[in-house]
């Protein structure tokens, strides 16, 4: 969900996408990514609009002014994630 709240802050369509995280170490199979395309824009985290001036229409989606306050959030909660791990790992004797 990060990964994609992300990568749609420019606006992207779904197979697109798929390529994008695959190629960034975020392998996700098509039947995994369009479902929570779909959720994702339910929750209003998500805008979408049809492109219909490509011979084949398609839906891009972009990351709405809600899905960027929640983004921020979870980057925040996984950098203190990280902070944590990293204090951890630091304070483990070898």
């Amino acid at each position: 969900m990060v990964a994609s709240l992300v990568a749609l802050r420019r606006p992207d369509y779904g197979y697109a996408l798929l390529q994008r995280l695959t190629e960034h170490g975020f392998p996700v199979d098509a039947n995994t990514l369009y479902p929570l395309l779909r959720r994702l824009e339910d929750q209003g985290l998500l805008t979408s609009e049809w492109n219909t001036e490509e011979s084949r229409p398609r839906k891009f989606y972009r990351t709405s002014d809600e899905g960027e306050s929640m983004l921020s959030r979870l980057l925040d909660d996984l950098a203190a994630v990280q902070t944590s791990v990293t204090g951890l790992i630091q304070g483990v004797d070898r």
